[in-house]
């Protein structure tokens, strides 16, 4: 609860908490590079510094990172309710604390995969929370705008780090010196969250106070049933989810091999690495506000189908120019997608159960880095790279199928 402030002082809306918004939108610029410190690097340093041959095995550190932090996701609802946004923020940075200093220093890859157990933790808790408490502020209006600065801050600095790290690693070696970034993340991100930002209940108190009362009030079973498949527009949205982070979860590993294979060296990958998160960063401030005009359906099918577009480009060229056309073309579909879902899934929630039904949606979403990571291993074992990204392509080309069937346009403002 929001120790100081009485109640009445409480307001919805952007203008009116802009300054707390803001705060949380620079701490998921921090929760954000925190993973892009791995989009680049650490697939490699499995291959070169621990001649792992494997892309099942060299693919285990996003496989352990995705289950970990889908259950975080899923627990993160019910803990915010329970002991306030604030404290479980809090509790996400001290669990991500150790991260940057166990990847560079790791004797052996069971350190990598360990230091993605605490990684899954931080992101699921604490990026969780900034989406939570953002929508909390702004109040039933202005979810989609919300959303996207989000993520905009989050996935660009993912964008950003993916390539400094590139950089870096190509002028001094794959460790330590790529992941001092991380340790300037965790102290920033540590210190702004416990001293400077505020807890939001009291705002979701408020929106409660001015909705409709929940008839029969959810319990958690309820709520995981009913996003999961018992509401049509939260079933579409999780299995998008899903398919959205599946794909991201494949590109995230097999991308940098796959760039290898072709003789592309590490800072020229960090470019292509670095575009992707961009692009899909910078252009949510765009998508988010317009779901909130235009509907979110649309953008979500249309999103989904532009990433498979990525995926075929991809693995059908075979030069810079080609695989640059389709990290641009992969960021501008999940631009698309990510803020339309969340706040899909916003539109069809009670505020009494929103942050539960937001915990099972990320749960479903986040899954798909371990099915992503795990599927895309195998198949590229036993076919090849290109045969797990293509196979990925027609899995995210049926999602935005059933989406366009499944999904009624709720929400718009």
């Amino acid at each position: 609860m929001t120790r100081g402030v009485p109640s009445s002082r409480v307001r919805l809306g952007l203008k009116e908490n802009w300054r707390q918004f803001a705060l949380l939108v620079l701490v998921n610029a921090f929760v954000g590079g925190m993973v892009g410190l791995e989009r680049t690097v650490v697939p490699l340093i499995g291959s070169e510094d621990f001649g792992l041959v494997l892309r099942t095995a060299i693919l285990s550190f996003i496989v352990t990172f995705g289950l970990i932090k889908a259950f975080s996701n899923l627990f993160a609802g019910g803990l915010a309710d329970r002991f306030g946004r604030k404290r479980v923020l809090v509790a996400g940075w001290l669990l991500g604390a150790p991260v940057p200093f166990m990847i560079m220093y790791a004797p052996s890859w069971e350190w990598i995969v360990a230091a993605n157990v605490l990684l899954g933790a931080n992101q699921g808790l604490a990026w969780s929370m900034t989406v939570i408490m953002k929508i909390d502020l702004v109040g039933p209006r202005g979810r989609g705008l919300a959303v996207g600065l989000n993520e905009f801050a989050g996935y660009l600095a993912v964008g950003g780090t993916a390539f400094l790290t590139g950089y870096l690693a190509s002028v001094y070696g794959l460790r330590p010196e790529p992941f001092y970034l991380g340790a300037g993340y965790v102290v920033l991100g540590l210190l702004v969250s416990l001293f400077l930002v505020r807890d939001t209940r009291e705002h979701v108190r408020l929106e409660m106070e001015e909705h409709s009362p929940e008839p029969n009030p959810l319990g958690f079973r309820e709520v995981f049933a009913r996003t999961t498949y018992g509401d049509r527009n939260l079933f579409a949205a999780s299995q998008a989810g899903l398919a959205n982070n599946l794909n991201d979860g494949m590109s995230w590993g097999i991308f940098p091999l796959f760039f290898a294979s072709f003789g592309l060296g590490v800072e020229r990958i960090g470019i292509l690495k670095a575009v992707y998160p961009a692009v899909w960063g910078t252009l949510q401030v765009a998508t988010g506000p317009l779901s909130d005009r235009w509907g979110r359906k649309g953008l979500i099918v249309g999103g989904m189908w532009v990433q498979a577009a990525a995926l075929f480009v991809t693995v059908l060229g075979r030069s810079f120019g080609f695989w640059m056309l389709g990290s641009i073309l992969l960021g501008l579909g999940t631009a698309m997608v990510y803020p339309s879902l969340i706040a899909a899934v916003s539109d069809a929630s009670h505020p009494s159960w929103r942050a539960r039904s937001l915990s099972v949606y990320r749960f479903w979403r986040d899954l798909g880095y371990a099915v992503g990571a795990l599927s895309a291993g195998i198949v590229a074992d036993a076919f090849g790279l290109s045969w797990a990204i293509g196979s990925v392509g027609v899995l995210t080309l049926v999602s935005g199928a059933i989406v366009a069937v499944s999904m009624r346009e709720k929400g718009r403002s």
